[in-house]
C-alpha cells in the first residue's frame, strides 16, 4: 500500500514540475532563466546550449543535452522513464541543431497488446546532427553523428552517421559530403 501511495505522490509531483516548466518557465524570453529552472528540475544542459521558448518537457531528470546545442521553439522532449525496468530518456550530443516543432518521444503504447501497456526506450542523438522542423523521432532510435533529418520526417529506426533521411517513415536519400565536422552552432537569439 505504501509503495502505491509513494508512486502516486511522485506522479503528482512530476505533473506539478511539468506544468511549471510548460506554463511558466517555457514562456519567459530569457535563456539564462529557462536554463536555470530546467537544470534545477534535473535536466543536464552543457555549456552554450539553449532551449527556446514554449518547449514541452516530460520528466527533465532523464534528459541530457551536450555543449553548443540549440533546441528550437515548441520542441517536445519526452524524458520519461516511469517503468522500473525502463531505459527511457533522451541524450543529445554536442553541436546539435533541433529546429522548431520537433517531437522526440521515448514512450509509446504496445498497440498489439490487450492491455495497451507502455513501452519506453531511450533516444540518442549524436554530435553534429540537424533535425528539421516538425520531424518526429520515435522511441528507441539512435541518430548517428552528423546525420540530417529532413523537415516533417518520421524517424522509426536508427539513422547512420552522415546520412540524410526524409519521408514517412524516414528513409535514406543521401549522404553528407563532408566527413570531418568541426563547427559551432553559435549563440542563441536573446528573445526566443
Amino acid at each position: 500500500m505504501w509503495s502505491k501511495i509513494t508512486r502516486r505522490l511522485n506522479a503528482i509531483w512530476l505533473e506539478f514540475v511539468t506544468g511549471f516548466l510548460w506554463w511558466h518557465v517555457g514562456q519567459i524570453p530569457f535563456h539564462h532563466y529557462r536554463r536555470f529552472f530546467y537544470r534545477l528540475a534535473g535536466m543536464k544542459i552543457g555549456a552554450g546550449s539553449t532551449i527556446h521558448m514554449q518547449a514541452r518537457i516530460y520528466d527533465p531528470r532523464y534528459i541530457i543535452i551536450g555543449q553548443d546545442s540549440v533546441i528550437g521553439e515548441k520542441v517536445t522532449l519526452d524524458g520519461r522513464r516511469q517503468l522500473p525496468q525502463s531505459k527511457g530518456g533522451i541524450t543529445i550530443g554536442n553541436h546539435v541543431d533541433i529546429a522548431s516543432d520537433v517531437m522526440i518521444w521515448t514512450s509509446e503504447h504496445a498497440i498489439h497488446s490487450a492491455d495497451f501497456h507502455p513501452i519506453e526506450a531511450p533516444v540518442v542523438i549524436e554530435d553534429y546532427v540537424f533535425i528539421g522542423p516538425r520531424a518526429i523521432i520515435l522511441p528507441g532510435v539512435t541518430i548517428g553523428r552528423g546525420a540530417i533529418i529532413a523537415a516533417g520526417a518520421i524517424v522509426t529506426k536508427d539513422v547512420a552517421a552522415g546520412s540524410i533521411v526524409a519521408g514517412i517513415p524516414a528513409k535514406m536519400i543521401g549522404q553528407r559530403k563532408v566527413a570531418h565536422l568541426n563547427y559551432k552552432i553559435g549563440r542563441a537569439r536573446w528573445f526566443q
